[in-house]
């Protein structure tokens, strides 16, 4: 199919349906990806500074996994505190119009008028729009909450993007720990786990990248070397601190 043929294929009346029904579903993508994101970086940190003062496998593992469990939940409520007072917000915000509304419909009419006015409908058309916004109140609140306060209909649940922001964390978070469990079980049968796991990471940093790339448009190539430079420099600088405090555990 040709490109053109593709967009063509996204602008059917039933594709535009789909897309203004998914709501607010692309929010949980984001929330999954930059958790992701959060605990390839942040993980990897971790195993580098261990790495680098030289210290056993069960000394990465335990680190790695406490930085996992505990930043995750960390980064997670943090997510479920912030989308909840958005929430909360919005709430207030749709009982206060709900309120001038009821009490003061003609003076929430001219907002409905002048919000229209500005966007370049005027005379019979204005009243029109004017009319049919107002004669069914959730359509009146809604265009009011999106218009005056950027308030969407659809929010997303604070426990939902909470939880996709901890097990992507997790998941892409362990991976830079899968090599060290190797090791540990069977000591000596991959060499230095260190190697195959910047490997392990780096691949995961890419794939984290490219999409994070399409979730928010940038170019697939430029997501993919953005995210594998931050996680570098991240755990370039872990290891680095490590490798200068590798005194301090040499003297346990």
């Amino acid at each position: 199919m040709s490109h053109h043929s593709d967009h063509e294929a996204e602008h059917t009346p039933e594709a535009i349906r789909d897309r203004i029904s998914q709501g607010s579903s692309q929010d949980f993508l984001k929330d999954s990806i930059y958790g992701a994101i959060d605990g390839a970086v942040t993980t990897f940190a971790v195993v580098s500074s261990v790495a680098g003062a030289g210290l056993p496998s069960g000394i990465v593992i335990i680190m790695g996994a406490a930085n996992l469990l505990a930043d995750g939940f960390s980064m997670a409520s943090g997510n479920f505190l912030g989308t909840r007072a958005e929430n909360q917000a919005a709430a207030r915000a749709k009982r206060e119009e709900e309120h001038e509304i009821d009490f003061h419909p003609e003076g929430e009419r001219e907002e409905v008028r002048q919000i229209f006015a500005a966007k370049g409908f005027e005379g019979e058309t204005l009243e029109k729009v004017v009319e049919v916004i107002t004669a069914d109140k959730e359509r009146w609140l809604e265009t009011m909450l999106l218009e005056e306060h950027g308030i969407t209909p659809d929010r997303p649940a604070a426990w939902k993007a909470a939880l996709a922001t901890f097990f992507a964390f997790l998941i892409i978070g362990v991976i830079p720990l899968l090599a060290y469990f190797v090791d540990f079980a069977s000591p000596g049968a991959i060499g230095n786990p260190f190697l195959p796991a910047c490997i392990l990471t780096a691949i995961s940093f890419a794939v984290v990248g490219a999409l994070k790339a399409r979730v928010v448009g940038q170019r697939t190539f430029s997501g993919l070397v953005e995210t594998l430079a931050i996680g570098a420099f991240a755990s370039g600088l872990a290891y680095a601190i490590g490798y200068l405090l590798r005194p301090l555990a040499e003297n346990l």
